[in-house]
């Protein structure tokens, strides 16, 4: 089992930027599939971004491609989320997630694909 942290959020004005973690406990960090979600007030957790095991074939969502970028470091047990040029509708807490090793699962932007989470970091973009 793995224990996850996130961090990074905070307030930023629309155009900037933030690097959000998610620092990862024991050591099989490279066993993991992760993703990143969000939930705004009043909404659903919807997908952001996911990695592989290996740290290849990023995926993202429509909403965010072209500005934010999910990346991992091995050596540091941990997942990034480099978000650019914010928008007002990115507010919302964000979430990272880790995929179960031992299933088969196929799928990456669900949040039943996921089996363990973060606590949540909250992200607010002011107009």
């Amino acid at each position: 089992q793995v224990q996850l942290v996130d961090s990074g959020g905070g307030l930023v004005q629309a155009g900037g930027s933030l690097r959000l973690s998610c620092a990862a406990s024991g050591r099989t960090f490279s066993s993991y599939a992760m993703g990143w979600f969000r939930q705004g007030p009043g909404k659903e957790r919807e997908f952001v971004a996911a990695i592989s095991r290996t740290g290849g074939n990023p995926r993202y969502a429509d909403s965010v491609k072209g500005r934010f970028t999910i990346s991992r470091d091995s050596a540091r047990s941990t997942v990034y989320l480099q978000m650019n040029s914010l928008k007002p509708e990115d507010t919302a807490v964000y979430y990272c997630a880790a995929q179960n090793p031992i299933k088969s699962v196929s799928g990456y932007d669900s949040p039943n694909d996921y089996d363990y989470w973060g606590q949540g970091t909250q992200v607010t973009v002011s107009s």
